[in-house]
């Protein structure tokens, strides 16, 4: 038994599982490709401030990618899920690919790397212009080490372009020049506002029915250059919209934790492959579930996915960019590593209650390979934290 502080006020007693959920595991996944975007480990021991270069454990950061892999699972690496722009800076970013992308060439791993602008971190937005030719620059440094290590490139949405930017026709020029100087086809990654305010506009307009012409218009030049999409707007329906448009050949990789089960299985029309952060934690059980869809079992693979989007919710209610402090939780519940510390000091980033209530749903759905360990760990930050 153990004493966890709910959200709204209170403390009730849990009774935790005592072992973890039964999985059959093994074996590559054939009907979707599914890539987990993955945490990094800070390290507890190094001299920092919230304002200082994030200082990585580089041996348990590799570690989980491993983790991933064994599972089946390609690693999404350098994403929003690693803290780009909230603690990891490019020059730790740019270290976190090179090192990733050499472990996953040691094991024989996926791996999609993040090219991004965020070299860009002056105090004042860049505009015009020079701000959009700065933008270029820094997408182009990106995207050259991404192709020299031998990943596959993710171009991902770009704060200083979302400042920078004055209409459609400057993402189109934009985009247009990247997809024409990529070695080979990427993945377009669209992540909505509420995954990072900055965004807001994106493509051009805050309306995403306009939006969404400007992002068709641009893979529709070059469909050559683009596996797929990353979509990441948490609306379903336009995310089926969207895909059932896309040019024969281009994939649709959800990004939506929130309805990811009904997304992967698809419908008469087709399917979305999966980029997801929320994969972190459900590692052994997406890749079981995905094993099963394999065998054409829709039902099956429902049953073992459904159960755990109240988790994700959970873990990505507003404000949804804090949802890394949720995962790293469940990484060291899970011991996955040693600590609950984040780089940036982000482990502050969201409530007792909050992580308590995601302890017990992950315990719920049988996530923990020690729930023994977890529940030991989980009494012990409620002692030092909420004097439990």
């Amino acid at each position: 038994m153990i004493r966890l502080p709910q959200v709204g006020g209170g403390v009730r007693e849990y009774t935790p599982r005592t072992g973890p959920l039964t999985l059959g595991g093994g074996g590559p996944l054939t009907s979707r490709t599914v890539f987990s975007a993955a945490h990094v480990v800070a390290d507890p021991y190094a001299d920092t401030t919230p304002d200082s270069p994030a200082a990585v454990d580089w041996d348990a950061t590799l570690a989980f990618r491993r983790h991933l892999w064994s599972h089946g699972l390609g690693v999404a690496e350098a994403m929003d899920t690693a803290q780009r722009g909230m603690g990891l800076d490019w020059p730790g970013a740019a270290e976190l690919i090179r090192r990733s992308a050499a472990e996953a060439k040691a094991v024989g791993g996926r791996i999609a790397c993040g090219v991004g602008t965020d070299q860009l971190t002056g105090p004042e937005p860049l505009t015009g212009p020079a701000g959009l030719a700065a933008v270029r620059k820094a997408y182009e440094e990106q995207l050259a080490l991404v192709e020299e290590t031998g990943s596959q490139a993710v171009l991902m949405a770009s704060r200083a372009l979302a400042a920078a930017a004055s209409d459609p026709e400057d993402y189109l020029d934009l985009y247009g020049h990247l997809l024409r100087q990529a070695s080979e086809p990427v993945v377009l990654h669209w992540l909505g506002p509420m995954f990072d305010p900055a965004l807001d506009g994106y493509w051009g307009s805050a309306d995403l029915d306009t939006a969404t012409e400007t992002f068709l218009e641009v893979i529709a030049a070059h469909p050559d250059k683009v596996d797929g999409i990353k979509v990441s707007l948490l609306d379903a329906r336009r995310e089926v919209a969207l895909r059932r448009r896309l040019p024969a050949g281009v994939r649709c990789y959800t990004g939506d934790d929130f309805h990811y089960p009904e997304l992967i299985a698809g419908d008469e029309q087709g399917f979305s492959h999966a980029l997801l952060g929320i994969f972190d934690p459900l590692a052994p059980l997406a890749a079981e579930a995905v094993r099963t869809l394999d065998t054409g079992d829709v039902n099956a693979f429902r049953s073992l996915l459904d159960p755990t989007v109240a988790l994700s919710r959970h873990l990505f209610r507003a404000p949804t960019r804090f949802y890394k402090t949720g995962v790293v939780l469940l990484a060291w519940l899970a011991g996955h590593q040693d600590h609950f510390t984040m780089v940036g000091g982000l482990q502050s980033a969201r409530s007792l209650p909050h992580l308590a209530t995601a302890y017990e749903l992950a315990d719920g759905l049988g996530l923990f390979p020690d729930p023994a360990l977890a529940e030991s760990r989980m009494r012990s930050l409620l002692t030092v934290q909420g004097g439990l």
